[in-house]
């Protein structure tokens, strides 16, 4: 046991790790010579740090974005009791989702090279959180008391299934964006990016392509996608520091404060410039990191999973519709203030309108909706996004997970954990 939680912690919990000796297999196999090994695989842990990279800073601008738009509608935390939390249940049952997680790659992996689905699933983090939060589901749909390995082959069978057949799903809609069959989408915004694409093509305008909007001379800047980002959240953070501004609420006050002595309006100007910086490095570290694990996955797609494919983060589809990118967070944004209103007003919840899945779901919606509707795809896109977000927050802490990890639930679940949650606990319901 000690010595498959130290792999699962090292290698599956830290996914630069996986996805370096993944690329390492693949070159060992194809027997390339020791400096094309020792050079691909380095590159292929350094551009998914790169991308990690962009992410954090994409992250910690949105962590002064989210709180800018909470206090801008008045809202707080929803108050929660009588849970286990994340410390408790990861000491109850945190041993059973490390277990259930590396057993459920190896059935990825079986399936992969035993059935029509090609698709083995790299994208390492999002394993660790998926797993963690269908158990939640898992422990409070058995009323708590649920046994160790049932629990661990329950999930560890759920997990490479859908491992296995999220990318295969996918694959037909991304084939149409990327052009080739080289790489598959394996993150849990599959469902909303389905959904997109679909609802694009009935509601949509293909022809009014986001990628090819004509722009006068004069507004030509606006092709560049670093010029978009930056000026599309510059916006959205000039409003909500003009408005906190306004208001001098005791929130607003604190959130001002930590411009120091500079300016809030420069702060948060200077705030969507670095969230602009963030979307760049990501786009990079992809082009990096996909240039070394496309060639290098040959290997074990010819010697080992014969045809298969590897399934990776969301960045991968961004450089291929860098506008849509930008109109399918903007829809996803808008989305989210709107269910703010209606939950609030309606059920009585307050929905935590968590910017980083709305940005990198909304993203990926927004690509897949521009491919078969344009702009108003894309837009639609984001938008269903928002929606599956902010709902399947409130049904999965309200009656999902509530005993165990709502406090989670409310930042790391996500479009498909939202849409399978009902069903993980009806199948548990009758397992267990």
């Amino acid at each position: 046991m000690e010595i498959i939680t130290w792999i699962a912690d090292n290698f599956f919990g830290t996914p630069a790790i996986l996805l370096g000796f993944i690329v390492l297999l693949g070159l060992l196999l194809q027997k390339k010579n020791l400096s094309q090994v020792v050079s691909g695989t380095f590159k292929a842990i350094i551009g998914f740090l790169i991308i990690n990279a962009g992410a954090a800073v994409i992250t910690g601008s949105l962590g002064i974005f989210e709180p800018m738009w909470k206090e801008v509608f008045g809202l707080e935390t929803a108050p929660l009791s009588g849970f286990l939390g994340q410390e408790k249940f990861n000491l109850e049952f945190g041993s059973a989702v490390t277990l259930a997680m590396t057993l459920g790659f190896l059935v990825n992996v079986l399936l992969a090279r035993f059935t029509p689905f090609k698709y083995i699933y790299l994208t390492g983090h999002m394993m660790f959180w998926t797993t963690t939060i269908f158990a939640g589901i898992t422990v409070q749909a058995a009323g708590g008391d649920v046994s160790f390995w049932p629990l661990v082959i329950f999930l560890a069978v759920i997990m490479g299934l859908y491992w296995t057949i999220q990318p295969a799903i996918v694959q037909p809609f991304l084939r149409k964006i990327t052009g080739n069959d080289n790489v598959a989408l394996g993150h849990t915004s599959a469902s909303v990016a389905i959904l997109s694409a679909l609802l694009g093509k009935v509601f949509g305008n293909k022809k009014n392509d986001a990628e090819h909007i004509k722009l006068p001379k004069k507004l030509e800047f606006l092709r560049d996608s670093n010029v978009i980002t930056a000026l599309t959240m510059g916006i959205l953070f000039l409003v909500g520091a003009i408005i906190l501004m306004v208001k001098q609420t005791p929130g607003a006050e604190k959130l001002i404060a930590e411009a120091g002595n500079q300016s809030f309006i420069v702060y948060s100007i200077v705030q969507s410039f670095t969230f602009a910086a963030g979307i760049a490095v990501v786009l990079v570290g992809v082009r990096m990191f996909i240039g070394e694990i496309v060639p290098a996955f040959n290997g074990i797609a010819t010697k080992l999973v014969p045809g298969a494919k590897p399934a990776l983060d969301a960045p991968i589809v961004y450089p291929y519709a860098a506008n849509s990118v930008i109109l399918g967070f903007l829809g996803a944004f808008v989305g989210a203030i709107i269910w703010l209103v209606v939950l609030g007003n309606t059920v009585g919840y307050v929905f935590v309108p968590t910017m980083i899945v709305l940005f990198f779901h909304g993203a990926v919606a927004g690509v897949f909706g521009n491919s078969t509707g344009g702009v108003r795809g894309a837009l639609i896109g984001g938008f269903l996004t928002a929606t599956v977000v902010a709902w399947g927050q409130y049904l999965m802490v309200t009656f999902f997970i509530n005993t165990t990890v709502p406090d989670t639930a409310m930042w790391a679940a996500d479009s498909d954990m939202f849409i399978l949650g009902p069903i993980i606990s009806m199948l548990a319901k009758l397992i267990f």
